[in-house]
């Protein structure tokens, strides 16, 4: 489909890419792969033909359309929802306007049987029957689907754009580009404004509806599920592994370990050759010998071996004093902004040196909740903060709020303190910003560069409550599994909001699920709470019974003192192996539908009882005992079922 033959580019005489060849078929899934700098979004960029390589060309089929997603985009205000993502049916609009034209002029003609009037007929029904083919009459619900997949909800679709935030809008472009299904897509990044909910959508999409793919994306998970052939961009060459990343880092391993092998031998051929030069230059009886060794080493092609940055990047977040059993407790607490309810009754309690989850559709109140905690903004009901906690808060633009005008090292410099400042060079060397890195303004940073000073200066002053927000955006494979191994690693409590799922995997053992205004506790790791979503049939996060929300998300209700009730004996989910986790997690599910069920038999039995009692309060039904006896029948089924609901309920809070 696209053939780039002998690519070149070179920034300020610098090669980005050397002699690059390789084709993108039908179907195709790829992920692009390299670090940081690699020239991954310039690959993108010249596929898409926004920008022209030094030498080379790249061959584009006349009929084929692509799309292209950037990480960031120039995004316009002044329309709603809706009429901006009808912007990808512009063509559909077109071809109606053009079926419009040619049926008035069918309708003021007279001339049925001449050739130009069947000829224009012809041209009417080829054309009516493409604009059929393609959806054009029916785009309205797909356009629905997709903004809905991506996270919308009907009621924002007649909503002004200049309401979102930046992240909703890049997913209103996002669906735009899916909406006119081009031949090829383009992805760079595209999961770092979306959610768990709307990345598994989008797998969904691109596995099964889309033509051919090529991504650029830090998300492992996504990166596995979508693709099955990697394309690694490394040396100023291209490498084509036709398998899926875990293969890929596989056989690059093994392909690395060959090249080293190879280039180990050369550079003993040429300290052999050298020594024997060297030993013998000046010796007339070896000159001839001499010449043929010095031609021999300049014909020697120097063997590479991929780059791998050795640098000594290593996250360590010092844990202060001990903090209080609980760091965190809310209770019954709740946000509105004027009429809208964030969220309600949120009854949550956080051990020392847990590490959990918030997860949930954006808009849900996650962000909110944390600032709540951090003090920001004010709230409704009872949130503490425990004794002695300090908190760390990496914030979801943290990494924007750095001023572009500084250097890396003013940055640190500004918020060093104490001996720490002469460590600052050091310190900056860990977080592969040594040497003239350190010189360079933030402005010029790339976004995982800009995290990773964001996250130095968090990294600064001893905390013992970590409160991460998406902390993995723009942030690189390798600079993740680091962020990850620090996390596990720390003594202290954790909150992580985070759609990344292979960042979470292992490393919480609690998930809250934010949906519907509430917060629901889910024990286990993150896949746990996935595969129990899916089970459940949740159409929306957050639905639950509200029996089992009578003790906030199903959990044991704190005293007043924030410590737990003395008859409860949980033990703590740290203690508990991953198959005890898992089996206590399947004991609840099960007790919390039986919950469901029972309020639901109590709602139907309530609701006979009203009925009938309506019947008696009339004259006909005053004077019929088969009414009272019906009554009275009803009446002790309510009794029973509300004694075992109660039962349901007690059980669940055990």
């Amino acid at each position: 489909m696209i053939s780039i033959d002998n690519l070149h580019v070179e920034f300020a005489a610098k090669p980005l890419f050397s002699g690059v060849s390789f084709v993108v078929n039908d179907r195709d899934r790829i992920a692009l792969m390299g670090k940081n700098g690699a020239g991954k979004s310039t690959m993108l960029k010249i596929i898409a033909g926004l920008q022209q390589p030094t030498e080379g060309c790249v061959a584009i089929p006349k009929e084929t359309t692509i799309g292209y997603l950037p990480q960031v985009m120039v995004l316009s205000d002044g329309q709603t929802v809706r009429q901006e993502a009808e912007k990808a049916f512009a063509h559909f609009h077109e071809m109606q306007e053009q079926l419009n034209r040619l049926n008035d002029e069918m309708l003021k003609r007279t001339d049925y049987e001449s050739d130009d009037y069947m000829l224009l007929v012809e041209r009417y029904t080829h054309l009516n029957d493409h604009l059929q083919m393609m959806g054009g009459l029916d785009y309205q619900g797909e356009l629905e689907r997709t903004l809905q997949g991506l996270g919308f909800q009907r009621e924002d679709f007649d909503r002004p754009t200049s309401e979102f935030s930046g992240g909703w809008r890049m997913r209103i472009e996002l669906a735009k580009l899916l909406l006119q299904r081009p031949d090829v897509l383009l992805l760079d990044e595209p999961t770092n404004h979306l959610d768990i909910e709307s990345i598994q959508w989008l797998e969904q999409f691109l596995m099964t509806r889309a033509g051919a793919v090529v991504l650029v994306s830090h998300d492992r998970a996504f990166i596995n599920n979508v693709t099955t052939r990697t394309l690694e961009i490394s040396c100023g060459r291209v490498y084509d592994y036709k398998v899926k990343y875990d293969e890929y880092l596989v056989l690059r391993q093994e392909r690395r370990e060959q090249q080293l092998r190879a280039y180990e031998n050369q550079q003993k051929e040429i300290a052999d050759i050298k020594a024997f030069i060297d030993r013998f230059r000046y010796q007339a009886t070896k000159a001839i010998q001499v010449q043929s060794r010095i031609k021999q080493l300049e014909k020697i092609i120097p063997i590479e071996v991929d780059e791998v940055d050795n640098s000594a990047l290593h996250l360590r977040f010092t844990c202060s004093m001990r903090s209080g059993d609980y760091p965190v407790i809310c209770e019954d607490t709740a946000k509105t902004y004027g009429e809208h309810n964030v969220f309600h009754e949120v009854n949550l309690t956080i051990k020392r040196g847990e590490k959990v989850a918030f997860v949930g559709k954006n808009g849900e109140g996650k962000s909110t909740l944390v600032k709540c905690i951090m003090g920001e903004i004010p709230f409704d009901g009872g949130l503490k903060v425990g004794h002695n906690v300090q908190i760390g808060y990496f914030a979801q633009n943290q990494a924007q709020l750095l001023d572009g005008e500084l250097t890396v090292f003013d940055t640190i410099d500004r918020v060093a303190r104490g001996d720490i400042r002469t460590k600052i060079r050091d310190i900056l060397g860990a977080f592969m910003f040594g040497g003239e890195a350190s010189d360079k303004k933030v402005k010029v940073l790339s976004g995982g560069e800009r995290t990773r000073l964001a996250m130095i200066k968090l990294l600064l002053e001893p905390v013992n409550l970590l409160i991460l927000d998406e902390p993995t955006n723009h942030l690189d494979l390798r600079s993740k599994d680091v962020l990850k191994e620090a996390i596990r690693n720390f003594d202290g409590t954790v909150i992580l909001v985070s759609h990344d799922r292979d960042f979470l995997d292992g490393l919480v053992s609690r998930v809250y699920e934010f949906g519907g205004g509430r917060v629901r506790e889910h024990i286990g790791g993150i896949y746990d709470f996935l595969h129990s979503r899916q089970i459940e049939n949740l159409n929306q996060l957050g639905s639950v019974g509200s029996p089992s929300a009578k003790t906030g998300n199903g959990q044991q209700a704190t005293g007043n003192n924030g410590q737990r009730p003395a008859e409860t004996k949980v033990p703590s989910d740290s203690k508990l192996s991953y198959e005890e986790q898992k089996v206590q997690a399947r004991m609840r599910k099960k007790l919390e539908k039986a919950v469901e069920d029972a309020e639901q038999r109590v709602s139907e039995l309530e609701a006979s009882v009203k009925m009938l009692e309506d019947k008696l309060a009339t004259p006909e039904g005053a004077t019929d005992t088969a009414f009272y006896e019906k009554y009275a029948n009803l009446k002790s089924q309510l009794s029973q079922a509300e004694d075992e609901w109660a039962e349901a309920v007690e059980a669940l809070e055990a």
